[in-house]
């Protein structure tokens, strides 16, 4: 498959080509994946036998990230580590690791592995040779319980990239970050996300907030939350909106209203997921992967009205087509805002989209910090360029 890169991606991989180590700093939606993607095409274009991992935060995003990937390579043989449910050979056992890569290289084949942060340490176990590893979504790799497996491989592998839209860093020594360069290297490639709009690449964000009657919080009941939401949806007007809960309860309590027959009237679909409930559709408990295909198919659908929910899962990573809106329930760091913004600003040139909605009801004390944070975020990193670490002070 013939692909031609954008200036920024191949700056980017430019720069893996030149350094063996290092931080690629990515805005969501920049095409980050396919720079890796590349990469690892040109490191199994030579007959020489080669391992490369590819690490996720979460198992949906390895699956994802897997499929992505053996749309480009063919020449590999696939390996998963984690404990989630695949197509492709798993484990999770260091001995079968070591089996599996083994075996390969006497027959001096390539191997692919798609990991995950929690699994990782398995790989490490295995004791086997790593060509490249590539670190998706970077700023999890400095969990306490993540981070020996990342400097282990930041030593071991012959090529090592950190690649994030949000770096976390920290200012003690009792806490690992990204500002540590005996571990993850300089930033060798940063794309801003004015050079992705102005480019055309991704849209930029507007905030609104909408102010409402203030409560405090003793008077939050599931129906006040439910009417609010369904108010937002009728004055932003917006075919497909992400709402996110602030818990999974609150999630599960709004339809224990009339909320999903006020979407209903208003034409609406609904989906929602958690780790706890799974994945419903319109009511019916449905696979993981039947989700994410109906949430994508109705992405695409121009006509498509819909309405989906989580607490977490859909914030960082995963892929979903063509968002207009998002709604925020609830407050969040630097990052997780960064990556929710990013959500709604992948380009929709059938829908004539000029900019992702980010939607704050404000009718609370966690409504109105909600709003200061969101354009804080919106101001440093979308309009002004900058970085903006989430910094570990203790």
């Amino acid at each position: 498959m013939k692909v031609t890169l954008r200036p920024h991606q191949q700056r980017a991989l430019d720069a893996l080509h030149t350094n063996a180590i290092g931080q690629c700093i990515f805005p969501t939606g920049g095409g980050k994946t396919l720079v890796g993607i590349m990469d690892a095409q040109k490191r199994f274009s030579i007959k020489v036998p080669r391992t490369i991992v590819v690490v996720a935060p979460r198992i949906l995003l390895a699956e994802q990230l897997s499929a992505e990937y053996l749309e480009h390579i063919t020449n590999a043989n696939v390996l998963h580590v984690h404990s989630g449910e695949t197509r492709h050979f798993s484990t999770t056992k260091p001995e079968r690791i070591r089996l599996f890569v083994d075996m390969c290289q006497t027959v001096r084949e390539h191997v692919l592995i798609f990991t995950t942060y929690n699994s990782l340490r398995r790989v490490m176990e295995s004791g086997i040779n790593v060509d490249t590893i590539y670190f998706d979504e970077a700023h999890n790799s400095v969990r306490r319980d993540f981070f020996p497996a990342t400097e282990y491989f930041s030593h071991k592998a012959d090529r090592c990239y950190y690649f994030t839209a949000t770096r976390k860093t920290s200012v003690t020594i009792n806490k690992p970050g990204m500002n540590d360069e005996h571990v993850y290297g300089k930033i060798i490639c940063r794309v801003s996300a004015p050079e992705l709009v102005d480019g055309g690449y991704i849209l930029p964000p507007k905030v609104k907030v909408i102010e409402m009657d203030k409560v405090d919080r003793q008077s939050i009941t599931p129906h006040l939350e439910s009417n609010n939401i369904l108010s937002t949806i009728d004055e932003v007007g917006t075919k497909k909106v992400l709402v996110c809960s602030k818990t999974t309860k609150q999630l599960t309590n709004i339809f224990l209203t009339d909320f999903a027959d006020q979407l209903s009237q208003r034409g609406y679909s609904y989906l929602y997921i958690t780790a706890k409930t799974g994945a419903v559709i319109d009511g019916a408990k449905v696979s993981r992967e039947v989700f994410f295909d109906t949430l994508n198919a109705w992405g695409r659908d121009t006509e498509k009205k819909f309405v989906v929910l989580h607490r977490s899962i859909l914030s960082e990573g995963i892929n979903v087509s063509q968002l207009d809106c998002v709604i925020f329930m609830r407050n969040m760091d630097v990052i997780e805002l960064t990556q929710t913004i990013g959500r709604v600003l992948r380009l929709a040139p059938a829908a004539q989209k000029t900019y992702g909605l980010c939607v704050v009801p404000s009718y609370s004390k966690v409504g109105i910090s909600t709003a200061k944070a969101l354009q804080k975020v919106v101001d440093i990193v979308f309009e002004q360029g900058e970085l903006y670490d989430s910094v570990t002070r203790r």
